[in-house]
């Protein structure tokens, strides 16, 4: 996080905590990466405090920080996760939008997609992730 919070892809305002009585219960950061020379945002990380999981903090943080990336004008948002968990919130495999991972090795349903009111469907080819994202 350090890294990509130091590189030029970070959005400070994309960027999100969930405290709880003075304590930071999770957290979730939206940066860009690099779409065929466009910018377009990926959801990495998203935590939350073991001891907290399953009360709906990280679909919380997960809601908001699309809303914010939606409100900013934003295309789509990219993520490497969990297939079960992340097509709540409106991400599908990736490939259904002709979008393919930086890596051809990555799990295909688990590289996913979430378009935005300012998607276009142009918007398609690999993936880079900056050094940042190691």
């Amino acid at each position: 996080m350090d890294a990509i919070r130091a590189s030029d892809r970070y959005v400070a305002e994309l960027s999100l905590v969930a405290v709880d009585s003075g304590e930071v219960v999770g957290h979730v950061m939206l940066s860009y990466v690099d779409l065929e020379g466009r910018d377009v945002l990926q959801l990495s990380p998203l935590s939350v405090a073991p001891d907290r999981q399953g009360e709906g903090i990280g679909s919380a943080l997960s809601r908001k920080a699309l809303r914010l990336a939606d409100k900013r004008g934003e295309p789509l948002v990219v993520v490497l996760g969990h297939p079960t968990y992340y097509p709540r919130f409106g991400f599908r495999p990736a490939s259904s939008l002709g979008i393919e991972p930086p890596d051809p090795s990555m799990p295909g349903e688990a590289f996913m997609v979430v378009p935005l009111g300012a998607y276009e469907p142009t918007l398609r080819g690999r993936v880079t992730f900056p050094p940042a994202f190691g």
